[in-house]
């Protein structure tokens, strides 16, 4: 049909959640580097996207209510 593109957000919140699972597989060897910092940085990365993820609401709909 005639769905608009994704914004530019939705692809950084993408590409931030991308890293924060890369992340969350080495986190053993981060957290020895980092100690607590590891998972602050961590949740940040995860908080961050989601919030940039989920601030585009998708297409609207046609449908009646």
């Amino acid at each position: 049909m005639n769905d608009p593109q994704q914004p530019s957000t939705f692809w950084l919140g993408n590409a931030l959640l991308g890293i924060a699972l890369v992340m969350l597989i080495f986190l053993t060897s981060l957290w020895e580097a980092l100690g607590v910092w590891a998972m602050v940085l961590w949740m940040g990365l995860a908080g961050t996207g989601m919030y940039l993820v989920t601030k585009d609401k998708g297409p609207s709909s046609n449908l009646p209510d």
